[in-house]
């Protein structure tokens, strides 16, 4: 399964799923990470965390251990 924090910069995927049932996975998914919407990965901070995204005409910054939570296809 490939997952969010895989993407390198510039990739684009589609979200396919949000993992976990916690308050984690609800704020991503309350921050527009929902299936079926197109991720673009912007690029990482300096020391590789947190990595910028695009999603829903707006950037979004994930650490890592949370982008990697996140199915994409």
């Amino acid at each position: 399964m490939k997952t969010l924090d895989m993407l390198v910069r510039g990739d684009r995927a589609r979200i396919t799923a949000v993992s976990g049932e916690d308050a984690v996975a609800a704020r991503l998914m309350e921050m527009g990470l929902v299936e079926g919407r197109e991720i673009e990965n912007l690029g990482a901070a300096p020391l590789g965390d947190p990595v910028e995204y695009l999603v829903c005409g707006y950037r979004l910054s994930l650490r890592r251990s949370e982008a990697r939570r996140v199915a994409v296809g």
